[in-house]
């Protein structure tokens, strides 16, 4: 999005000579593909995510990690290439969803540390987020935060969601092979379709309204995640919002790929670990 001002002649003065006025010229962004497009990849996202939430349901799911993990890369490259095509269509540089990145490699230095600068803060957001969530629950629902002489336990609804992230995790060698190539594709991925193509369409149904595209596409970003459950969704859009601040910050997708790979992959990491020493 870019509000340009130009200089342009517009009268002349009494003595013949041009007189340069400065006229706002508001251009207002484009969308990057037809209505259709976007609508078909949305139900997309929504199937693929209610699919999930049933895969993954029951405390005796029973995960092939191998198997989802291909499937997820997959999926998100056939949603890449849906992109690809959407933008052909309107003729828009595919790369021009990634913003300005530049190959030099004080660019590339650069933007590792914005990541992981942004990497470390928006935990403290999110962390600080999920306490004031839980002090506000146990008001609500009257539950005492630390109950005297029992063990502090996660609800029902997130013992689900603890269940089925750590079947997700490798257990070998090969599945952590397979952990960091599904990381980087996935870092890549959901970058350039949540930050890259859905911020910018949204941004331009909405005339050019940014908060609506950030808002929007966060909302998605968290809606993806079913399987996660509720909580983790709405933290998920909240962590939507702030990847894509990262974008309009740093007018590129790739710290925030950067920071997207490495926290999946220190998320996955580290849940295999406390699993392997039988912590959770």
């Amino acid at each position: 999005m870019e509000i340009p001002g130009d200089l342009s002649p517009s009268s002349d003065r009494n003595d013949g000579s041009p007189v340069q006025t400065n006229q706002a010229a508001t251009t207002l962004p484009a969308p990057v593909a037809p209505v259709w497009h976007t609508v078909v990849l949305i139900a997309g996202i929504v199937l693929i995510s209610i699919a999930g939430v049933f895969e993954f349901s029951g405390p005796q799911a029973a995960v092939n990690r191998m198997q989802t993990y291909a499937f997820t890369a997959i999926s998100e490259l056939c949603m890449l290439a849906w992109i690809y095509i959407g933008l052909r269509i309107r003729k828009v540089p595919f790369l021009s969803l990634l913003g300005s990145v530049p190959g030099n490699l004080r660019s590339i230095a650069m933007d590792l540390g914005f990541a992981a600068l942004f990497w470390m803060g928006s935990l403290i957001v999110l962390g600080t987020i999920g306490v004031f969530w839980t002090v506000i629950e146990a008001a609500v629902t009257h539950h005492p935060l630390f109950p005297s002489g029992k063990q502090i336990t996660p609800d029902p609804t997130q013992q689900q969601t603890i269940h089925t992230l750590t079947q997700l995790v490798p257990t070998n060698s090969t599945e952590v092979a397979a952990w960091i190539l599904l990381c980087v594709i996935a870092g890549f991925a959901e970058e350039t379709i949540f930050r890259g193509y859905f911020q910018r369409q949204f941004t331009a149904w909405a005339r050019g309204a940014v908060a609506v595209g950030v808002a929007l596409s966060a909302l998605l970003f968290g809606a993806a995640h079913g399987y996660q459950g509720a909580r983790n969704m709405i933290m998920l859009a909240v962590f939507g919002v702030l990847f894509s601040l990262l974008a309009l910050f740093r007018r590129s997708l790739r710290a925030g790929i950067f920071a997207h790979s490495w926290h999946d992959l220190i998320a996955g990491l580290t849940l295999a670990l406390l699993k392997s020493h039988h912590i959770i």
